[in-house]
């Protein structure tokens, strides 16, 4: 029984980092008004027939804290990566001088920094959704396990770890967020 238990605190652990790791992809995409490279990251851009990521195609670069860079390995690829830039609609519009596009980032407004804090807020509810859902399925299979002939006491202490790791990944999203607000507004 306490391999089972192990398993179970082991898999919601996991789960809870994995929710971790896409609240911080997604909050790279969110744009805080500094140029970076993962700005572009998620655009495919079509290459002789396959969606293939921008940088499988160019190098990417930032040039200053509002300007990244695109120079394609294949100068015909210009036009399908502005093509491409265009309809995932990240709010730039990417300017050609035939060797490079250059995606100048216009300063963020007040009301717009607020705009985007409230959608990383949002991810960062999603992310705290998943991890009470993971802490729900865990206490679910715990009780299950106790119907079966557990203990109380390991019971309990199973859900018990189970609230503090669900307790440790609640505060690093808050502190994800913390991050990325402050972030915004500094700039």
């Amino acid at each position: 029984m306490s391999e089972e238990l192990d398993l179970i605190i082991e898999d919601s652990e996991e789960s809870m980092k994995k929710a971790i790791s896409h609240l911080e992809v997604e909050l790279t995409r969110i744009r805080a008004g500094k140029a970076t490279p993962a700005l572009v990251d998620g655009i495919n851009v079509d290459y002789y027939g396959a969606a293939t990521p921008i940088s499988n195609v160019a190098n990417i670069t930032v040039l200053d804290a509002r300007t990244v860079s695109i120079q394609p390995w294949e100068k015909n690829m210009l036009a399908p990566i502005e093509k491409a830039i265009m309809q995932a609609n990240i709010g730039i519009t990417p300017q050609s001088d035939g060797v490079q596009i250059r995606l100048f980032l216009p300063p963020l407004t007040e009301e717009r920094r607020r705009e985007l804090f409230k959608k990383a807020s949002g991810e960062g509810e999603q992310a705290k959704i998943a991890i009470r859902n993971i802490r729900r399925d865990g206490i679910e299979q715990v009780k299950k396990l106790q119907k079966d002939g557990l203990s109380e006491d390991l019971a309990k202490d199973s859900e018990k770890t189970i609230q503090d790791l669900t307790d440790k990944h609640i505060a690093l999203v808050e502190k994800h967020l913390a991050a990325k607000e402050k972030d915004m507004m500094s700039m």
